[in-house]
């Protein structure tokens, strides 16, 4: 695309976003909200509350609600338990991952297909 294209096609753009936000500008429910939020702000500023102590106040359940810290893993489901059994040895091996020693050994010995072959059963 030319650079003279970009120019129009952004300048068009532009204009639209400008009548979008007029229209919006113009309606009653934007009017109501803004002046909402700036009494709202007026009188937290009155009482030295931040945000914060006003949903706890209004809300005290949403504290227990969003406490949970952003790296617990909680959320995540545990993997499933595989059991393999070599048929040489007769070693079982328990394990919820690929990084086990003893399975990575066998790997390293008997070769990825052969190993999950001798997988026995796998549980939740």
């Amino acid at each position: 695309m030319s650079l003279l294209n970009e120019y129009i096609q952004k300048e068009q753009q532009l204009k639209q976003l400008q009548e979008d936000l007029q229209r919006l500008e113009g309606d009653q429910r934007l009017k109501s909200e803004l002046e909402f939020k700036s009494k709202l702000e007026a009188l937290m500023n009155e009482f030295g509350k931040r945000p914060t102590d006003v949903v706890a106040l209004l809300d005290p359940a949403a504290d227990q609600r969003g406490s949970k810290p952003a790296s617990s893993n909680a959320g995540r489901r545990k993997r499933r338990l595989k059991i393999y059994k070599n048929p040489h040895t007769g070693e079982v091996i328990e394990t919820r991952g690929g990084n086990h020693k003893g399975l990575r050994s066998w790997k390293d010995e008997h070769g990825d297909e052969t190993v999950e072959s001798w997988l026995v059963r796998m549980e939740d």
